[in-house]
């Protein structure tokens, strides 16, 4: 049976709770998904994005009968993208029994949890943050990710980069793991290119005036500008950015800073813009075809954004996994997740058990029209064994 999605509406700041059909009295224990991510804020846009890849799994899976004959339960929480409350709310999850965590959208949040998960028996499974360390030198046998790394953008930016002339570049990105790592990322990839950085800054996440950053790169004499910035903050900085006349000036690009999301609230703005895709519903393979089009059934006149596509890909790698392993108990799901290959919207793939970090292709694109609407088009792929480099020497998994 299909999850009345009008529920979706009530208790955005509590927990939510989606069951599938009646079970039998002779039912296998149900697979509890907990997913701790901003519902409020400014990266509620974000972790809405989550909630429906999220819902729409649940709902796929208990539509068929469940996963390995269980049906599927989940339960938000939101943390607002604040680490500390993302790991309160984590730990209510666990210990209620929704110990298979997943979703939660910012990098502070997810290293926020990682190192509690033995404590609450739990796992974690990443389909959102990007910083390198959630597989590198903070990795965890509980802990799984789906999503590009850092250092994967920036193996998908190196061959456009090398193709541009500009000189000089500027940065502006979020004052977090994730943005201090894309800036730090951007820097080497583009001085390793023969560029120079002229202007960098790290404004505080939830920014409102991003005036003196925007003067300073105008003042710098950038050519570019490379922006990692997510959210409403992208929105503002987008905005401000072309009423100051930055975005006319010079070539601007940037990773989550122009999304299917974000470019719908900057509209024309946004338009010419470079960035990293880490999901399109464009994407060419059968399996995303036929999700692209039972999620246009679900939610009309819409197309998975790529928040909502990574979430997916999440769910589907849990499942799958439960599968495998004949058990719902977080530590068979991780060993049965743990060096595995699964089927996926983007193809078969594999998670690599040396920090298990889920190899996937990269691609890079630029705002422009499709069918009428703005959206980021891919121009250039990047092969899943270019785009995701080798396992990070950092991380330090059991043998």
């Amino acid at each position: 049976m299909r999850i009345d999605r009008r529920g979706l509406l009530a208790g955005v700041g509590g927990a939510l709770l989606v069951t599938g059909a009646t079970r039998a009295p002779a039912a296998k224990e149900p697979i509890r998904i907990g997913v701790p991510t901003p519902l409020t804020g400014p990266y509620a846009d974000v972790g809405n994005q989550a909630k429906r890849g999220v819902v729409f799994a649940v709902d796929e899976a208990n539509a068929a009968g469940g996963v390995d004959g269980r049906m599927v339960e989940v339960r938000f929480l939101d943390t607002e993208a604040k680490a500390d409350l993302a790991r309160k709310q984590a730990e209510k999850l666990a210990l209620d029994g929704f110990n298979i965590l997943v979703a939660t959208q910012t990098s502070g949040e997810s290293l926020a949890i990682g190192p509690m998960l033995a404590r609450w028996d739990a796992m974690y499974v990443s389909t959102i943050a990007k910083a390198n360390d959630i597989t590198g030198k903070a990795c965890n046998p509980r802990m799984f990710r789906v999503n590009h790394p850092d250092y994967s953008d920036a193996a998908v930016l190196k061959p456009w980069l090398t193709s541009r002339n500009e000189a000089k570049w500027g940065i502006v990105a979020a004052d977090s793991a994730w943005g201090r790592d894309s800036g730090a990322s951007f820097r080497r990839t583009a001085e390793a290119g023969g560029k120079t950085i002229v202007s960098e800054d790290y404004p505080p996440f939830g920014s409102n005036d991003y005036a003196p950053y925007i003067q300073k790169v105008k003042e710098s004499g950038a050519h570019g500008l490379w922006v990692a910035l997510s959210g409403s903050d992208a929105i503002n900085f987008a905005r401000q950015a072309k009423q100051f006349g930055l975005l006319d000036l010079i070539v601007t690009a940037g990773v989550s800073f122009v999304t299917d999301n974000t470019v719908k609230a900057m509209g024309d703005l946004s338009k010419g813009i470079w960035g990293i895709i880490n999901y399109s519903s464009t994407l060419d393979t059968p399996e995303n075809k036929k999700f692209v089009a039972d999620w246009a059934k679900a939610y009309p006149g819409t197309t998975p954004s790529n928040f909502e596509g990574e979430s997916y890909v999440g769910m589907q790698v849990i499942f799958q996994s439960v599968r495998k392993a004949g058990s719902i108990k977080p530590l068979d799901v991780c060993r049965a997740m743990e060096g595995a290959t699964f089927d996926t919207v983007e193809g078969r793939r594999l998670m690599r058990k040396e920090d298990h970090q889920l190899v996937v292709p990269g691609f890079f694109g630029q705002v422009g029209m499709v069918d009428g609407v703005l959206k980021p088009i891919i121009t250039m792929s990047v092969p899943a064994e270019q785009a995701m480099p080798g396992p990070d020497t950092a991380c330090k998994l059991p043998a």
